[in-house]
């Protein structure tokens, strides 16, 4: 029977897997190049995958992103201490890199496309369409809606439907107000009806 602890987000790490990390983060901190290529070969295709996923429309970026998260992990390497798994841990990284892009990009002045005939008091979603959204058949046509979409619009609705941040967060990850954010996100899904409603 495997042997397997508490992580610290109340998971199970298996220990032989967990020894198996820590093997590797040490090999890798020798500058053992046999070791630096696994770690790269075990963790790239799926830091990818995930880095590909949050950040349609923008894949142009995505080997950009996936390099910085391999960076911080090789600067921060001697930090991993095996709470959790190599590759969960590297997740995280990921995760954070790509909020960073978020908040970078949402904090940046800039023009918002609106359609003539924009009013203030915007309509929401129904719960029906937010519920298609998360369905994987869609998201084909998810991705290409989003590509049409203003990069601010594509990225607001990313982070608040895929990374499920609510207002009060992305307000203040960006800097802007609470109101401002539902105006955004207001815009932005409005656009993203119209453009889904036209396909």
């Amino acid at each position: 029977m495997k042997s397997t602890k508490p992580s610290f987000d109340g998971r199970n790490v298996d220990e032989s897997a967990q020894k198996a990390d820590m093997k590797l983060v040490s090999d890798v901190l020798s500058k053992d190049r046999k070791a630096t290529a696994e770690f790269v070969a075990l963790y790239a295709d799926g830091i990818y995958a995930y880095v590909q996923h949050r950040l349609i429309p923008r894949v142009d970026l995505v080997e950009d992103i996936v390099q910085e998260v391999f960076l911080a992990a090789w600067e921060n390497m001697d930090k991993f201490q095996g709470a959790s798994s190599l590759r969960g841990w590297l997740l995280g990284i990921a995760r954070h890199k790509v909020e960073d892009y978020y908040r970078a990009r949402l904090r940046e002045p800039g023009p918002i496309e609106t359609d003539e005939g924009d009013s203030p008091s915007l309509p929401v979603i129904s719960p029906d369409f937010e519920e298609n959204l998360d369905r994987q058949s869609l998201e084909k046509k998810i991705r290409e809606v989003l590509t049409s979409l203003p990069e601010v619009y594509s990225l607001v609705l990313l982070w608040r439907y895929w990374e499920k941040r609510d207002l009060r967060e992305i307000a203040a990850e960006t800097g802007k107000t609470e109101k401002a954010v539902e105006r955004l996100l207001a815009r932005a899904r409005e656009q993203f009806k119209r453009r889904w409603n036209d396909e």
